[in-house]
């Protein structure tokens, strides 16, 4: 037999393919594994077959489907997104086996002009891959990706629940017949025990052996089958794993058994095979269901939308697919139906029940001009709407995103906690083989096993293993539910560490919404010059003057401004005609020649060449929850500190309504990145919770950036929190929650060393039987995840 050079499948000599081109010659199964050969070797990426080693490949395969329709404007538009003027996308890339298949397939994307980055997970075989359209496209890719062996697919985030339902019910099947197994084995033991004591006819107790081995050879090789598999992949790329202690610690057993039944030598441990294999999947089960909540926290916001909306076109309505719905487009939307599109109503008031996006249970009124939220739900009436965002852009599809990235990258402290699992799984290898053959030399062959066996079995380090993942799982959705999304798990652990909070004045800490408490008009000058100053600006006080304007007269008329400039923190500046115009506040003014005091409120000023045409004074007043949410912030040791573009009078008086100790007011933007540099120097660990343009660079420079979700897409893009409900009782409850959680994954790992430090002596001394070490080992795996669990109930009291 004559094996592959390319894929390493044997076959008769006679039917391979001879290449003579080589020094050596070569044999190729088919023209496929051939071409591959000759591609690898002319691109220099011949080392892929030293990191194959043994593994086996698929030949390449034809594949006949055309890959031009990678590149239809239908794929782009449903699997495409686009960022800074590069295509990003994810694939699953089928034939993949081994960590070495990954090398090669990213090597080979990386040789492609126009790709810029291409990550592959070798544990779902997904890829995620950025090029440049105006190079390369996506078909292309596609070709290569096929031209060495392997294929790919569009990744559908649907699959995800597809697949943890499948792993759920496979797993259920398996650790159903273990627990089968258990219950039936055990009657057998109580028998066999008691005989061991009072007596028991040979004949029966070979019977009785024998029915335990028939009880427990499926359940090693099929309800255990989860962890020969993983041993043996952990093995063949170079890892010691706690599966391999489980399968080594129950195989060793189970053949132990096997001798002591055939050779009537010593007494067998059937029933412990049994219940080791049973106790430790039954923790994996757990794990498993753990990870389908986590999928289901996603399924909870973005399930169950529709596939079709009602599309209105004059007097035309029909359904078409979200997909095919285009900015503008008006959307008819009736009672108990969900929004898949974020949009403005243009017509009819109803209430919506935005729960699943902000936490708030209270139905929220939208009227004609207000924000619908993708992912919320029509409670009464008819409204129509016009879409702002495409389906793969709005809200629900963002927030969905960005748990799916949380949950797939690891925290600092579980990356720690895995690690020291690997080289605890070969410590106890190698402890467990010392204990074997001092206790051989001491009371000989048979309890040496046995006490080796309980050494490697109750020390797995599943405890260690589950400690950090099932808290920050438990975590992470808990802060869904109640508004607050993580970008990462790292910002879950890095908010703990933080001790300081920066606060933004207007829309954190109050509404951002100021009323106009009173306007002086000094000259006559037209309306609408105001109107269309105020609309050149996001800021909620140019927002405020434009709404009491848009209140007050009817007739105003669309004025085109020039030269619009938005001097940050201060106000606008624009030309109308040859005439210089100004907008904002007292400090503006100043710059600008003119004399003019701080009043005690917020202020405005509308300025036509060297003349103050108008002065309106603002109230802004702090949100309801703000003075409770920052005594519960305050209460946790952490120093709050309200930085705000505006005057002093006002600054001061917020700070005294919400029970805030120290504030700076006046400053510009690059006056609070400062301010949060020189906190930093000190060694403080800075949090900075802001919405607006202006906090942009304050929210870059901290260590943890938090934005509302109304705030603006700039001040969303750079944050590393986003309190999806715009309430400061959210950002309280973010603080509790990654304390919590932290806390609870500390206590986690401290419980896994104690018990491993306490159990393992115990387990070398020859004090703990097989069994025993199962459910010990068990029972701590189940402790860690009851104790993640109660995260739950701490946030919800």
């Amino acid at each position: 037999m004559q094996k592959c050079d390319h894929c390493g499948l044997s076959y008769n000599e006679d039917v391979l393919i001879k290449d003579g081109s080589f020094e050596e010659a070569k044999y190729f199964c088919c023209k496929g594994c051939q071409g591959v050969y000759h591609l690898l070797k002319n691109e220099g990426l011949d080392g892929f077959y030293d990191k194959r080693g043994k593994t086996s490949l698929e030949p390449p395969k034809t594949v006949l489907d055309d890959t031009k329709k990678f590149d239809l404007d239908g794929f782009r538009e449903k699997y495409i997104s686009q960022k800074d003027g590069f295509y990003e996308v994810s694939l699953i890339i089928s034939g993949i086996h081994c960590a070495a298949c990954v090398w090669l397939n990213e090597k080979i994307l990386y040789k492609l002009d126009g790709v810029i980055e291409a990550y592959i997970s070798q544990a779902n075989n997904k890829a995620k891959i950025v090029w440049d359209p105006e190079t390369i496209s996506l078909s292309s890719i596609i070709e290569a990706i096929r031209s060495i062996g392997y294929n790919a697919y569009p990744y559908d985030a649907k699959t995800q629940e597809a697949h943890a339902n499948a792993q759920r019910r496979d797993y259920y099947a398996r650790l159903a017949f273990g627990i089968f197994a258990v219950m039936n084995i055990m009657w057998i033991a109580i028998a066999q025990y008691y005989g061991y004591f009072f007596g028991i006819e040979k004949n029966l107790k070979n019977i009785l052996t024998f029915a335990e081995f028939l009880l427990a050879t499926p359940t090693l090789f099929f309800t255990g089958s989860i962890f020969f598999k993983s041993a043996y992949y952990g093995l063949k790329n170079g890892f010691v794993t706690m599966d391999l202690l489980i399968a080594s610690g129950s195989s060793l057993t189970y053949i132990y058994s096997l001798y002591a039944m055939l050779s009537g030598i010593g007494e067998p441990y059937f029933d412990s095979v049994t219940m080791i294999i049973t106790f430790v999947f039954a923790g994996k089960f757990l794990e498993v269901l753990m990870r389908k909540r986590a999928v289901d926290t996603l399924d909870s916001i973005s399930s169950m939308l529709p596939t079709e909306v009602l599309l209105v076109n004059g007097k035309d309505k029909k359904f078409v697919s979200v997909e095919s719905i285009k900015k503008g487009d008006l959307i008819e939307l009736k009672a108990g139906e969900k929004v898949v599109i974020d949009g403005i109503c243009v017509n009819g008031e109803g209430s919506f029940d935005e729960s699943s996006i902000s936490g708030e249970s209270i139905p929220v009124l939208k009227i004609k001009g207000s924000k619908i939220i993708s992912g919320t739900i029509c409670l009464e009436s008819v409204i129509l709407y016009r879409a702002e965002t495409k389906a793969k852009d709005s809200t629900v599809n963002k927030i969905a995103a960005l748990l799916e990235d949380a949950m797939n990258k690891k925290p600092h402290i579980e990356q720690l906690a895995n690690q020291i699992s690997r080289k605890f799984s070969t410590t106890i290898l190698s402890i467990a083989f010392v204990t074997l053959f001092t206790w051989w030399y001491i009371s000989g062959f048979n309890e040496a096993l046995i006490i080796a066996i309980s050494v490697i079995v109750i020390a797995c380090p599943c405890a260690l293993g589950l400690a950090t993942p099932v808290s920050t799982l438990v975590g992470l959705g808990v802060a869904a539910k109640k508004g607050v999304l993580f970008k990462e798990t790292k910002f879950l652990e890095s908010l703990t560490k933080c001790n300081v909070l920066i606060l933004d004045k207007t829309g954190t800490i109050t509404l951002g919404k100021p009323e106009i408490i009173s306007m002086e008009k000094f000259e006559e000058f037209d309306i609408n010059i105001l109107y269309a100053l105020t609309q050149s600006s996001l800021h909620p006080v140019s927002k405020a003057i434009a709404k009491y304007l848009e209140n007050g007269e009817n007739n105003l008329k669309k004025i085109e401004l020039a030269n619009i400039k938005t001097l940050e923190a201060k106000g606008v500046e624009a030309n109308f005609k040859g005439r210089r115009i100004l907008g904002g506040n007292t400090r503006l003014l100043k710059e600008f020649g003119f004399e003019c005091k701080d009043e005690y409120m917020t202020n405005y000023l509308f300025a036509i060449d060297d003349k103050i045409c108008a002065h309106f004074i603002l109230k802004d007043i702090p949100r309801s929850d703000a003075k409770e949410a920052i005594a519960k912030i305050q209460k946790i040791g952490i120093e709050i500190i309200m930085l705000t573009g505006d005057n002093e009078n006002a600054a001061s008086e917020t700070a005294e309504l919400t029970g805030i100790k120290e504030f700076h007011a006046s400053l510009l933007p690059q006056d609070k990145a400062n301010f949060i540099e020189n906190l930093r120097v000190q060694g403080k660990k800075v949090v900075m919770a802001g919405d607006g343009i202006n906090d942009a660079l304050a929210l870059a420079k901290s260590d943890i950036a938090i934005s509302l979700g109304s705030g603006t897409d700039i001040a969303v893009n750079v944050s590393d929190i986003i309190l999806m409900n715009d309430s400061l009782d959210a950002l309280a409850k973010a603080f509790l929650i990654s304390k919590k959680t932290y806390r609870t994954i500390k206590q986690n790992i401290a419980f896994s060393i104690i018990y491993n430090a306490t159990t393992i002596p115990l387990a070398v001394a020859g004090f703990v039987m097989p069994l025993i070490a199962a459910l010990s080992m068990s029972l701590s795996s189940l402790v860690v995840v009851a104790n993640a669990l109660r995260i739950k109930t701490k946030i919800n009291r």
